[in-house]
């Protein structure tokens, strides 16, 4: 009953009372561990990394630790391999173990053990433990007893042990080292353990003489046993030691290419390339020419396909980096080879026609490679090989529906994008034989190459148009069934016309996308295209088809969330009619598409729960709102310069006050409080942008630039109208040679541009302010309007999911119940955390360190007023934390010296891997009570009752 209820407590997730499902679950799994029954006894050990990963804080786990430990002590050797499985397992909780010398002792109490079997799995044990006890003397000598010992199984636990240990300390490696090179080279060690002890070399890499005299053994090692297993061994450990202590790699390059050159065995051979392939990852920049040139010769003469793939696999990686300029920047230097007739670009080209799949995708990827890299005198010629063996690679592969088949043809699309984006005018035929393979190719071929046009023509916008007929074509015959691959296509193909189309779909392409949805496609299908639509701008299309999905639904959040998807692309339909000129139609449009999204916020908001609060799109929206609303109120306050012109003193009260601005009216007062307003805006797009740590980069570019033209209009209204004089215009020219990598980001440059050199030549010819300058203003407003707004995918999807967790100590006994401390004396907040990743960690931006800023605001004074010195009034801290296996922990020493109740609030916020703060939360508060010292309140009564005036607080201030 007991496990079952721990089961229970560990399974769900459960929002607040954290404290205390966390203690039950314990309890319960205690009472498994006391049971007499063996199996509930194991059954508590192995449920304990769940209860690890749900409570990851150290006082918890402490505890958890020291339960295991005494299992280990007490139970059997089953037991105690239980308890090494979870340690094990648990790995990245150890250094939460507080009492670790405790914890220690009642794990080592097992080495003294009369059975091999329970030393050896203690052994494994301390082996497990060595990243927090890398110095312990007796674990080291325990180690290195039974590395003497005459049972293999304690032996074997001792070389593991001892591994572990060479790993975490360099006083270890240095000890043990000569045993282990005594036991190597030893004639009585059997030929199966010194296979297993030359592994343990690849550790001595803490000092220079320790990494010079392993590798001296090795290379002992390597000309004295020239058998199959000690050779791959040493070789192996020959590299991890080298690509430890990186100034070996490039003698590492030589001996690994000797092998594979004249050592004759296959199983070497495949050694060398993995070897080699792990030294291009690691040190692409010290591969010379000679070691490329040697792989090459390697590769043209090998017979076996497997060694071929294996080394084409090296190149292919190092044709991506700084390696293959060094291999051409020496040809013609002491030859007139050119580039084309060198022995890589010759196997890469026999490489591409190769009947191995896999190897004629490596061969595309180094020519690809090398057609972008080397730009040379006969490139072209170079360029027209990788076009046509990419060409003929998406011919074999495109009606093939085998997974490797399928690899091999994303492999070659993935290639011919990246060449494309290079050179460019290779762009049209590539494209017109992608078409033609389309209506050749099987559903799944068809759906990659439906990326790889999508990727092209949101590169090359010009080549949209030369796509859709096709396309269209195509869809009308796409499908005719619904399994999986062809509803993929449906989507696939959708995308691909929106991005032909540039977010204008004419009725013919609308009618033969919505036939095959309503013959074949599911909701989801539906749901999909939809989304693909609204990401493109095509919102017209994008609500008809939510309106038909959402009551397709089974749940009404679902309903809600679809309902106010259709309210935002008709809000933003309702913008897509604005003309150039037409100012009270624009106005008209705006207060129309506000009615939408006002609809379609409520929605919004009864769609959220408390697992999906959708806090991006909720702020995103309104945000939006704000905007459209600032910019009719801009039309508006251009509109007052005809209905409410400058009085005729207007000149007078200008030359009387000294403001310029009074010269224009009441329009200068309106412009200011426009101006202050998209400022504000603009701030608040940053604040979004900061809190949206886990969204991609199109998301995050995509508020950027809502936040860039909100700058922009508060720019042009100072520009034009409030001061002219100090305004510049060189500090926003520059955004138009910013890469752009979609349609949206496109336009929207193309209109900053158009509307700062229109407002730039206005301030250069006509004073402010007339009818000239309303316009330019309103005109710059519709054709931010014209721009349809593009919804990313962070506003549909999380593809990474981050959060903080923070416990503050001490804490309080109830949540409405202060923390007392003397105001004498100080408080010792401690902060502890854990960071929680979802299913894919670092998928975009990773945690380097957390920023904790703590502060305390005084809510309610208890004492008489004195003079206290400022600094002691408040508590402002801010301290910066590297996070370790995701748990961080600091202290913070706070003073509270005015009598009263303070709030202490901390606030987390994460930095990134270039250094970029991010508020991602969460905050946390707690209540501190700060009463009088006994003393001074003793003091204080006696001269109350002597009459005599209350002296000053005691304090650390005042007794110095």
């Amino acid at each position: 009953m007991s496990l079952s209820t721990a089961r229970s407590f560990l399974s769900e997730a459960c929002y607040g009372e954290q404290e205390l499902d966390a203690n039950s679950a314990l309890m319960e799994l205690d009472k498994g561990l006391r049971s007499g029954k063996l199996g509930e006894q194991c059954e508590a050990v192995v449920l304990f990394p769940k209860l690890f990963q749900k409570y990851p804080f150290p006082i918890l786990i402490n505890s958890a630790f020291l339960k295991l430990a005494d299992i280990f002590r007490l139970g059997n050797n089953f037991l105690r391999l239980c308890v090494l499985k979870v340690t094990q397992q648990s790995e990245k909780h150890l250094e939460k173990i507080l009492n670790v010398d405790e914890f220690v002792k009642r794990v080592f109490s097992v080495i003294h053990s009369n059975d091999p079997v329970a030393r050896a799995i203690t052994l494994r044990m301390l082996g497990s433990l060595a990243s927090i006890i890398p110095e312990r003397k007796n674990a080291h000598h325990s180690i290195r007893q039974s590395l003497d010992s005459h049972d293999n199984v304690e032996v074997e636990a001792a070389i593991f042990a001892a591994a572990s240990f060479s790993a975490q300390s360099k006083d270890f490696a240095a000890g043990i080292c000569n045993k282990v090179s005594e036991m190597i080279q030893g004639l009585d060690t059997p030929v199966e353990l010194k296979l297993k002890l030359i592994p343990m070399l690849q550790h001595m890499h803490h000092d220079a003489s320790l990494a010079s005299s392993s590798r001296e053994l090795l290379q002992h090692l390597v000309n004295s046993y020239p058998s199959t297993p000690m050779v791959i061994v040493s070789l192996h450990t020959f590299t991890q030691l080298a690509a430890s202590s990186l100034i070996d790699i490039p003698k590492q390059l030589q001996l690994l290419l000797q092998y594979l050159k004249d050592d004759p065995r296959k199983a070497v051979k495949r050694l060398a390339v993995n070897d080699l392939k792990l030294l291009a990852k690691k040190a692409p920049h010290l591969w010379i020419r000679e070691n490329t040139q040697v792989l090459c010769e390697c590769a043209l003469t090998i017979p076996y396909n497997s060694l071929k793939l294996g080394m084409l696999a090296v190149l292919s990686t190092l044709s991506g980096t700084i390696a293959i300029k060094q291999y051409f920047s020496n040809v013609g230097g002491g030859s007139l080879v050119p580039p084309r007739l060198t022995d890589l670009v010759k196997l890469a080209q026999e490489c591409c026609y190769h009947s191995n799949l896999a190897v004629a995708a490596h061969g595309v990827i180094v020519l690809t490679n090398i057609a972008i890299s080397c730009p040379e005198k006969d490139i072209v010629q170079l360029e027209q090989d990788t076009v046509l063996g990419v060409e003929s690679l998406l011919m074999l592969c495109s009606q093939d529906n085998s997974p490797s088949a399928q690899a091999t043809l994303k492999t070659a699309l993935t290639s011919l994008v990246k060449l494309l984006k290079s050179r460019p005018h290779l762009s049209q035929s590539a494209v017109e034989f992608l078409l033609g393979q389309l209506h050749l190719s099987c559903d799944s071929s068809r759906v990659l190459m439906c990326h790889a046009l999508a990727a092209i023509a949101t590169h090359l916008p010009v080549l949209g148009d030369g796509m859709l007929g096709d396309l269209v074509d195509l869809y009308r015959v796409a499908s005719h069934s619904s399994t999986d691959k062809q509803q993929e296509l449906l989507v696939s193909l959708a995308t691909v016309i929106f991005v032909a189309s540039q977010s204008s779909l004419s009725a013919e392409v609308k009618t033969v996308i919505k036939q095959q949805l309503e013959n074949v496609a599911n909701g989801w299908t539906v749901y999909r295209i939809a989304r693909q639509a609204s990401r493109m701008g095509c919102h017209e299309f994008s609500s008809e088809l939510y309106q038909c999905v959402r009551t397709r639904v089974a749940s009404e959040h679902f309903y809600f969330w679809l309902s106010s998807l259709k309210e935002f692309s008709q809000a933003e339909q309702c913008l897509s009619h604005v003309e150039d000129g037409d100012y009270s139609g624009a106005m008209s449009a705006i207060a129309e598409a506000l009615r939408s999204y006002q609809k379609g916020i409520a929605s919004l908001t009864a769609a959220s729960t408390p697992l999906s609060p959708l806090t991006f799109q909720c702020e995103f929206i309104k945000l939006r709102i704000d905007t459209l609303q600032a910019l009719s109120q801009l039309i508006c306050t251009c509109n007052s310069l005809k209905t409410s012109p400058p009085p005729a003193i207007a000149t007078t009260i200008a030359l009387t006050s000294g403001n310029e601005l009074q010269r224009c009216g009441r329009i200068s007062m309106q412009m200011k409080v426009c101006m202050d307003e998209f400022r504000s805006l603009a701030a608040r797009y940053a604040d979004l942008h900061q809190s949206s740590f886990d969204a991609d980069y199109a998301t995050l570019r995509n508020v950027e630039l809502q936040q860039q033209s909100c700058l922009l209009v508060s720019h042009v209204i100072e520009a034009l109208i409030l001061d002219p004089q100090a305004a510049s215009f060189q500090e926003y020219g520059t955004v138009g040679s910013v890469q752009t990598e979609s349609e949206y980001e496109r336009r929207m440059m193309s209109v900053f541009n158009h509307v700062l050199e229109e407002a730039e030549s206005l301030t250069k010819k006509h004073p402010p302010v007339s009818h000239l300058h309303t316009s330019c203003l309103c005109d710059a407003v519709i054709a931010l309007l014209k721009v349809p707004l593009s919804f990313q995918r962070y506003f549909f999807q999380k593809l990474q999911s981050t959060s903080i967790k923070l416990a503050l100590s001490p804490s309080p006994r109830t949540p409405s119940e202060p923390i007392p401390v003397q105001n004498t004396q100080q408080l010792t907040l401690k902060v502890e955390g854990v960071v929680q990743h979802g299913s894919t960690p670092g998928l975009f931006r990773k945690i380097q360190s957390v920023c904790l800023n703590v502060t305390s605001v005084l809510q309610s004074k208890t004492g008489p007023d004195y003079k206290i010195p400022l600094d002691t009034k408040t508590n402002e801290i801010k301290q910066r934390v590297e996070p370790h296996n995701d748990y961080f922990s600091t202290q913070f020493l706070l003073n509270f010296s005015i009598l009263g109740t303070h709030t202490v609030t901390v606030e987390a916020s994460v930095v990134d891997e270039s250094g970029i703060e991010w508020k991602t939360g969460p905050k946390t508060t707690v209540s501190v009570k700060s009463l009088e010292d006994p003393y001074s309140q003793q003091l204080r009564h006696q001269l109350q009752q002597g009459g005599a005036q209350p002296a000053p607080q005691r304090s650390t201030y005042t007794r110095f």
